[in-house]
């Protein structure tokens, strides 16, 4: 019973990152959440007594570590990494992302901001942890490649800043042209 409510849970936070990935927090509804995960209906207020609130707190939470583990996946598989390459494999991350699933869903955080970071502070410091769990990886990765430690820091906030830029671009326009033109462009500014 356990493993089966562990599973429940976990399949409830990410069925929240993706709903907000489509929708945005004012669009994700729990009920919908709860039959998307395969939940009992009861399970939101069993799991997230904080209400929609903590939940899509934890959603961002889920989204932060998971971008986090891609950031140290793809510097695991570079050979010779570089700041500009590990961007470029970031951005070709999303484009295929974007590709696979017609446009239909961005980021999560991005999302959750847009919709409601002046108006929920639990969503917007939820939000800016995420970001921020995601940042730090960037930074140690720059730094393991020679950047000075402040270098680091601006240059991984430059690179989600493109990158969640581009990711609206796309979906606005439906075309992943904008990821590959900030992994284009700023490849000298990354590697100078």
């Amino acid at each position: 019973m356990a493993a089966t409510s562990r599973g429940h849970r976990e399949r409830i936070v990410y069925e929240t990152a993706q709903h907000l990935r489509r929708s945005g927090v004012g669009g994700t509804g729990l009920r919908q959440v709860v039959a998307d995960a395969g939940a009992p209906r009861g399970s939101l207020q069993h799991y997230f007594p904080g209400g929609k609130d903590q939940l899509v707190g934890e959603a961002l939470d889920w989204a932060g570590t998971w971008a986090a583990q891609r950031v140290e996946e793809h510097v695991a598989r570079m050979r010779r990494p570089t700041p500009a390459r590990l961007f470029t494999a970031m951005t070709q991350d999303w484009a295929r992302d974007l590709e696979a699933r017609d446009h239909a869903r961005g980021c999560p955080v991005a999302a959750a901001v847009v919709d409601c970071a002046d108006t929920n502070p639990a969503v917007r410091e939820a939000a800016a942890s995420a970001l921020e769990t995601w940042r730090r990886p960037i930074t140690a990765a720059l730094v393991s490649m020679g950047r000075p430690r402040r270098r680091a820091d601006a240059l991984s906030t430059l690179m989600l800043c493109a990158l969640e830029g581009a990711i609206v671009l796309a979906r606005a326009q439906r075309d992943t042209a904008p990821l590959r033109l900030v992994a284009r462009e700023l490849a000298p500014v990354l590697d100078a």
